[in-house]
C-alpha cells in the first residue's frame, strides 16, 4: 500500500505564499504521477495541479495557473505545491493523490491513493 501525508497548511492573508508538502511511503514513489486537488466547503473536489513521475511535465487548473507551482523530490518521496498570491477563493482542504498511470490526468477518480488533506485558509 501507499500512504500519503500532507502537511504545511495554515491560515494566511490574501497575497501571501504557502507551501504544502506530501510525503509518500510504501511502494515506489517515483513511478507515480502525483496530483493536488482541493475541496472548499459546499463545493465539489477540484483538480489543482499534477506532475509526471519524472517531474518533467506539469499541468495546472486555469484558476491557479501562474500562481501555483508543483514539484517533486523523488529522493525524499515528497511532492510540493507552492502557492503564491493566494486569494480567499483558494481556501479549501488540499489533498495530494498518487496515480499509477503514465499520463497526467485531472479526474480524481483515476487516482489510486489519497492523503487525508491539509486545511488552507486565506483571509481577505
Amino acid at each position: 500500500q501507499v500512504q500519503l501525508v500532507e502537511s504545511g497548511g495554515g491560515l494566511v492573508q490574501a497575497g501571501d505564499s504557502l507551501r504544502v508538502s506530501c510525503a509518500v511511503s510504501g511502494r515506489t514513489f517515483s513511478s507515480y504521477t502525483m496530483g493536488w486537488f482541493r475541496q472548499a466547503p459546499g463545493k465539489e473536489r477540484e483538480f489543482v495541479a499534477a506532475i509526471s513521475w519524472t517531474g518533467g511535465r506539469t499541468y495546472f487548473a486555469d484558476s491557479v495557473k501562474g500562481r501555483f507551482t508543483i514539484s517533486r523530490d523523488n529522493a525524499k518521496n515528497t511532492v510540493y505545491l507552492q502557492m503564491n498570491s493566494l486569494k480567499p477563493e483558494d481556501t479549501a482542504v488540499y489533498y495530494c493523490a498518487a496515480d499509477s498511470g503514465s499520463f497526467i490526468r485531472i479526474i480524481g477518480s483515476t487516482y489510486d491513493y489519497w492523503g487525508q488533506g491539509t486545511q488552507v485558509t486565506v483571509s481577505s
